[in-house]
């Protein structure tokens, strides 16, 4: 026999295959018009002899799962499900031999139920491997209603677990502890959010019971001690009640109400309140007819007794978000004890007790109603299902009324039983970047359910999705091609981006690395370190320097003005004095004609980068000859106030057409910093015929400081070209250094 496919209370072994006896139990049961008996007869052959993992028997499960939907107010279409579902795991083609039988939506009902049944047993075991069990109980909850477009099928799941909490107290077996925790904040919430009190509070106690056994039975001691006197004080108000409100015209049915361990024990730990002073120990509930009586109702108690103000809650003018209807107050009576007292109407006591499950069952009964109570006409029971179900749905993601779970999600199982939440047509490629980013990277291919499928295949609720990697690489381009349909998640499309992004990236860094490191080789400074280099460049860091050299966004001869010392400052007695004269002599090759030297070597001072038609001076230097600087330039300025015997007079030589000597100076350029900024610039250059020899370019918060390096042989007509980049769209202002 193979091992049980779904939770324990649901888990019958696969029998041998049944053809025969299926064909035959069909035409049995075509003539008989009970859909409930059908449904029993159908699956008592399978499920006779088989027990749960709990060792209780399917066929008495079954028949107890169905007894509770009939408490709730369940039709017997409802129940009959019951019975299918379990008959499910012993069918090859469930879907097909039901639909048969009994018609496609009893089949999908069915089949749906054994699908979830499956997914909450996995990800009840997947919780032993979770550090955070809360996060897997969160994901258990939205995988029920991504599988409960049919209340139906959380109904059966709901009477399903009470019964099966009920076989485990009857027999005093231990019970799993992840099957107790899932029932007290999985199963339990959900039933208080469908209203349906009759299961929420049981199964509270009973998962309660198993959790924490010692605070259970110290609180369930506490109850009994005072039961006598409790019940007979209560048994007389409730009869005090009952008769003057008769007096007043007032018909109403006042009843005790039960009191839920749980539910004691959350009050005294939430309001740090010693269990005499929990009010609803002492509680009463009356029911009256209408509206009118109920406001009636509690001014009558009200002047009767002392209202403890605090206590008092109106729920027919603001009714819970599960549609829960009532009148709550807390008074005092004449010995100064505490009673908390409810009023409704019969109508909003049948919906707290039964929630949407009797609105289903309104539904399924048609204009008729079902047990002598209608649905009125201007109610929908579906609306109001569909309701509950997506305000369920926002209290747990936190989503908006508009889309949600029902639309735009599905989620899917890890071979671990872990649950992915994925968007909807989500494919292979999307669940393996949900997973691990690195497992994206390296997907090659993919199994659902077992089965290899091609990689952008989309994916559905319930599905467990492997992922064949490999040991390493990367994506595919073909991932991006939306039309291929590889990606449909946009985390994970961002991820394939930013992967290849990294990988030119990367490259256009090491092509910059080796540019510069050949640039070191060849000035003889393989000594320097590439990280105070880049610093002293003015960059973050060594790669953000290669990238900007490997883009061809920053001149080398940067780098080469930095690795070459500077003009020595000359003390005064190292130097050459010279005489002036008045002589003119022809330009030397320099472009510079020198005043009064003959045949003097000069040189273009680099901190202020002259050019005709500037107003130059020249300084003698040792060894260097002459320097020729700007007469605005500070540094020529504070060299002459110090050795005005050092100056000496220049200006530019006369050379004409194609002997034309074109000087290096530099632009600095302040813009708002944008996708294509440097092209647009250095197209500007590039039409004015301005050869660019170097750029340097830093990025601050959105502003962009640039140095352009440019060859001219007219400094005025720089003037025109600079207007020419200020009018760049983004550009602040464009100036010489």
């Amino acid at each position: 026999m193979t091992p049980p496919l779904v939770e324990p209370e649901g888990s019958p072994f696969r029998s041998e295959p049944v053809a025969p006896l299926i064909a035959a139990t069909a035409r049995e049961l075509q003539g008989q018009a009970d859909i409930l008996a059908r449904a029993r007869a159908f699956a008592e052959p399978f499920l006779v002899d088989q027990l749960l993992v709990s060792g209780e028997s399917t066929l008495a499960h079954a028949d107890a799962e169905a007894a509770i939907l009939r408490m709730i107010g369940g039709s017997e279409a409802m129940q009959a499900a019951t019975y299918l579902v379990y008959a499910c795991e012993h069918l090859n083609k469930p879907q097909e031999v039901l639909s048969k039988v009994f018609g496609d939506q009893f089949a999908t009902l069915a089949v749906e139920t054994t699908q979830l049944i499956r997914i909450q047993q996995q990800a009840r075991t997947a919780q032993q491997l979770l550090d955070d069990p809360a996060v897997q109980h969160e994901n258990v909850r939205k995988m029920l209603l991504a599988f409960s477009r049919d209340l139906r099928v959380v109904l059966l799941r709901l009477a399903s677990r009470l019964q099966t909490l009920r076989y485990y107290a009857a027999s005093k077996q231990p019970i799993p502890p992840s099957l107790a925790r899932e029932s007290l904040h999985v199963f339990a919430p959900l039933a208080n959010r469908l209203g349906i009190w009759q299961i929420k509070w049981e199964l509270e106690d009973l998962a309660f019971r198993f959790i924490e056994p010692d605070t259970y039975r110290e609180v369930a001691r506490l109850l009994d001690e005072k039961r006598a006197e409790r019940e007979a004080s209560m048994a007389a108000l409730r009869l005090r009640l009952e008769s003057e409100l008769q007096t007043q015209g007032i018909r109403a049915s006042v009843q005790g109400r039960p009191k839920h361990i749980y539910s004691i024990v959350k009050k005294m730990r939430g309001k740090g309140l010693g269990f005499e002073q929990v009010f609803d120990l002492r509680a009463l509930r009356v029911i009256v007819s209408s509206i009118k009586d109920c406001y009636t109702v509690l001014g009558w108690v009200h002047d009767r007794f002392t209202p403890i103000d605090a206590e008092f809650d109106d729920y027919i003018a603001k009714p819970k978000p599960n549609g829960y209807q009532s009148l709550h107050t807390v008074v005092r009576d004449e010995a100064g004890k505490a009673i908390e007292i409810q009023i409704r109407t019969q109508a909003m006591h049948d919906h707290a007790e039964h929630g949407v499950a009797a609105h289903w069952a309104y539904k399924e009964a048609g204009t008729k109603g079902y047990a002598g109570v209608s649905a009125s006409s201007d109610y929908d029971a579906k609306i109001a299902v569909l309701r509950q179900l997506l305000a369920w749905e926002r209290d747990l993601s936190g989503t908006q009324p508009s889309g949600g779970l029902f639309e735009d999600r599905i989620y899917v199982l890890t071979p671990n039983a872990a649950i992915v939440e994925l968007p909807q047509g989500g494919t292979p490629v999307d669940f393996a970047y949900a997973v691990h980013t690195d497992v994206g990277h390296r997907c090659r291919g993919a199994r659902i359910d077992g089965a290899m499928v091609p990689l952008n295949t989309p994916l559905q609720n319930g599905q467990t999705v492997e992922i064949v990697a490999a040991k390493e690489g990367g994506p595919s381009r073909d991932w991006l091609n939306a039309e291929l349909g590889f990606l449909n998640s946009n985390r994970a499309r961002a991820k394939v981006r930013a992967w290849f992004n990294a990988q030119i990236t990367h490259e256009t860094i090491a092509r910059g690395r080796e540019a510069v490191e050949k640039l070191l080789q060849r000035e003889g400074k393989t000594a320097v370190k590439l990280v105070d280099l880049a610093s002293q460049l003015g960059f973050k860091s060594a790669d953000a320097l290669f990238e900007v050299v490997g883009k061809d966004e920053f001149s080398l001869r940067n780098i080469e003005n930095l690795l070459r010392p500077p003009e020595p400052v000359l003390e005064p007695d190292d130097y050459l004095l010279l005489k002036k004269s008045r002589n003119v002599e022809k330009a030397p090759k320099g472009g510079v004609l020198v005043v009064g030297i003959d045949s003097l070597m000069t040189q273009l001072a680099k901190c202020c980068k002259p050019a005709p038609p500037d107003a130059i001076g020249g300084f003698v230097t040792r060894g260097k000859g002459v320097s020729v600087h700007r007469l605005d330039c500070s540094n020529f300025r504070e060299m002459a106030a110090r050795s005005a015997e050092r100056v000496i007079e220049v200006e530019w030589g006369r050379a004409k057409g194609e002997d034309l000597a074109r000087y290096p100076v530099d632009v600095a350029i302040e813009a708002a910093d944008r996708q294509g900024l440097l092209r647009d610039i250095s197209e500007v250059f590039a039409r004015e015929k301005t050869n660019v020899i170097g750029v340097q370019t830093q990025s601050v918060k959105g502003t962009a400081w640039m140095t352009f390096t440019v060859e001219v042989s007219d400094s005025a007509r720089l003037s025109k070209v600079l207007s020419l980049v200020a009018s760049v769209s983004g550009v602040r202002w464009a100036k010489r250094r």
